[in-house]
């Protein structure tokens, strides 16, 4: 492949240029509370690249223009564009200019003109329920604007047009947490406010005169369609009307992908005893088994593991055949409970796999918390009731400890950063620490099983949250495939939707109990994992920053049906792939924006992260885009486009050179030329 380096040099000298011209332009600026920039398509917000975009985007956007990239205001606006969520449609109405202006920035400039025009842009299927007017957003970085407040069923939208181009603030309801009135002081006549915090690591407060009665509404509005399922409403999931040309729903077929891994085999075999959901109400219809075991004993070992949560397997090596198996822990209880049927089952899959005698069980959970479980009915395997059994305690914390670690982080990336005290404020939130211990674990299952041809069970207490993380970050590391866009997508259906991870309770989507005990950042801990790899394995991963990002802001945004509802029973009974849209579906149509343009195949490459503090780092593009201070660092996503186009262009070349080579030895070859003088075919690849 062609070093990256090359490909950069392609575009240096102009960057350098746009850096420059991008610090002067930056210090004529004022700071910004940084909301959503107008779009004029209809396609679901998408997240922005991180900060250092900018310089990238306004490369080759320059054009005699009022909102020129070169001023002041366009800056500013290409800033906000960059840095916040937003989905820039090709879809605007009225023609398109034919100059040389990015597909960004001629949706947000033609976004502003029709934000002029109307309160709200609308998605297919979206109504407005509330409009109020002389509404002051209270912004923690330039103070108090003023502008008009529109709700819908699917967002809260804020706009002030007095501003050159239009201030616009736009938020989907997903993503808040709860909503509360406040008194709000020194703002003259606007005496009361709501103070709206969000999940996505920010918080708004918005105020207005309180003797006016259509601003006392727009809280119970807010309230209303912010948490539908609370007042007996439906999520927007099932309002939302867009029309992709790719069924995401047809993405990850069970059946297909176990055949990917060579399934079944005369060792492991797919059962359908599940169909109906009887068997386990929590897993999907479809899992692998090993072939031996009957359907009298399988349900002896669901009786003995909580929720009826028996081992199955996730992913198989394809030459030692040592697998990865996941379950929930055993109900030993105090009074060390057996149970025969479990113990075989476990010994059958060892005995799977020829390449060992031994089989490691990894308990993600802390020892004493384990010993705690099994006090209460739950427990762990013991070495003498399982012999050939090897018990490893990853001692992972558990759901609790993780959402106070994430709301110790949101205290200090936002509003306000301290700057002098940055490092030990991230360390004293033990955010990395977590991280670091979940890529330690996986890493030393995906070694067991590469390295010592090893089979592993993992299981934690119902083995649908650390147990998700570990399985789906282990294949991660050991299966290439689940590095691609297609394979990442077929990895999160497979061991978080279809397995059972419960994003309604850990999410909270459209609940108003934002107390709620079961609510903590499983899946956001996964991904930013998934991004610490990504860091450190630049070229391996052929999805972007930006896939990442867009994942998890519809994790929130209930705009797509992928994410929605606990279990695969749930939502055949609620016909989520018939009434909703897959997110997958707007990804996989624009599947160039989300793009690595380093990305190699290192098929049957095991990718083992550095599980150290010292190589992780704080996802600042992700945990602290909402602050307008954070400089640019690199330029990212327009750039990352940019590299695309250069690298497709040059493997043209590449081809034309190698055919003109082949042409050139063949006439050589005719003519009887010396060999001396024939042409060298050319071996380069891109």
């Amino acid at each position: 492949p062609l070093p990256p380096s090359l490909i950069l040099s392609a575009i240096r000298n102009r960057e350098e240029a746009d850096r420059a011209s991008w610090r002067k332009t930056m210090d004529k600026l004022p700071t910004l509370d940084l909301g959503l920039p107008v779009s004029g398509g209809r396609k679901p917000p998408r997240p922005a690249a991180p900060p250092g975009a900018l310089a990238a985007a306004s490369a080759g956007s320059r054009q005699p223009s009022v909102e020129t990239l070169d001023s002041p205001t366009g800056s500013h606006v290409e800033w906000c564009k960059q840095l916040i969520a937003a989905t820039i449609s090709s879809q605007i109405s009225g023609p398109l200019p034919t100059e040389n202006l990015s597909r960004d920035y001629r949706a947000l400039r033609d976004g502003n003109k029709l934000a002029q025009m109307e309160e709200a842009p609308l998605f297919p299927g979206e109504a407005i329920k509330a409009i109020v007017k002389d509404v002051m957003y209270i912004c923690p970085f330039m103070g108090a604007v003023s502008g008009t407040l529109t709700v819908t069923d699917f967002k809260m939208y804020f706009k002030n047009v007095e501003r050159d181009p239009p201030f616009i603030l736009d938020v989907p309801l997903g993503v808040i947490s709860r909503v509360e009135k406040i008194g709000v002081q020194s703002h003259g006549d606007n005496s009361a406010g709501i103070e709206i915090v969000c999940k996505d690591m920010r918080n708004l407060r918005l105020a207005y005169r309180q003797e006016e009665q259509s601003k006392l509404e727009i809280f119970e509005t807010l309230t209303r369609y912010a948490f539908p399922l609370s007042h007996g409403l439906p999520l927007f999931a099932f309002s939302y009307k867009e029309k992709f040309p790719v069924n995401g729903w047809k993405v990850y077929d069970p059946i297909a992908e176990y055949k990917r891994q060579g399934l079944p085999n005369e060792s492991w075999k797919i059962t359908k005893i599940n169909s109906t959901y009887e068997f386990c109400d929590t897993y999907p219809a479809i899992f692998v088994i090993p072939t031996s075991v009957k359907d009298d004993d399988l349900s002896k070992v669901a009786a003995f593991r909580a929720k009826g949560r028996i081992p199955v397997l996730s992913w198989i090596h394809p030459e030692s055949q040592a697998t990865i198996t996941r379950c929930s822990q055993p109900l030993v209880g105090p009074n060390d409970k057996r149970c025969k049927e479990d113990e075989k089952y476990l010994q059958t899959i060892m005995d799977a796999n020829a390449q060992s005698h031994k089989l490691i069980i990894f308990d993600a959970r802390q020892n004493s918390v384990a010993d705690t479980n099994k006090a209460k009915g739950g427990g762990y395997e013991s070495e003498s009731a399982y012999p050939n059994a090897e018990l490893i305690f990853l001692e992972i914390h558990n759901i609790h400890v993780m959402r106070e670690s994430l709301r110790k982080l949101k205290e200090i990336v936002y509003p306000t950063l301290d700057e002098a005290r940055w490092l030990s404020n991230v360390d004293g939130t033990h955010w990395l620490e977590y991280i670091r211990m979940l890529l330690a674990g996986a890493v030393r299952i995906a070694d067991k099983i590469e390295s010592s041809k090893t089979s592993v069970v993992v299981h934690c207490s119902d083995g649908w949250d650390r147990t998700a993380q570990l399985t789906s970050l282990a294949m991660l590391m050991l299966d290439s495939y689940y590095r691609t866009i297609k394979g990442f997508e077929d990895l999160i259906e497979k061991e978080w939707i279809s397995f059972g991870h419960r994003f309604a309770v850990r999410v909270g989507h459209g609940d108003d109990n934002h107390a709620d005990a079961d609510r903590s950042p499983i899946f956001l801990q996964f991904i930013d994992c998934v991004w610490q790899m990504t860091k450190q394995f630049p070229a391996a991963f052929e999805f972007n920053e930006l896939f990442l990002i867009t994942i998890l802001d519809h994790l929130y945004s209930c705009l797509f049906g992928t994410f929605l509802y606990n279990s695969e029973q749930q939502r055949i009974k609620e016909e989520v792939h018939t009434k909703t849209v897959s997110l997958w579906s707007y990804i996989n149509s624009q599947v160039d924006e989300f793009t690595n343009p380093f990305y190699v195949n290192y098929e049957n490459h095991v990718l083992y992260p550095v599980a150290s503090v010292s190589h992780l780092e704080l996802w600042v593009n992700y945990y602290v885009r909402w602050n307008p201070r954070m400089r640019p660092q690199m330029p990212i996503h327009q750039n990352l486009k940019d590299l695309l186009a250069i690298r497709n262009e040059l493997r043209k070349k590449v081809e034309e050179l190698q055919r003109e080579a082949a042409t050139r030895s063949i006439s050589s070859s005719e003519r009887g030329s010396s060999p001396s003088h024939s042409a060298t075919p050319v071996h380069t690849a891109v």
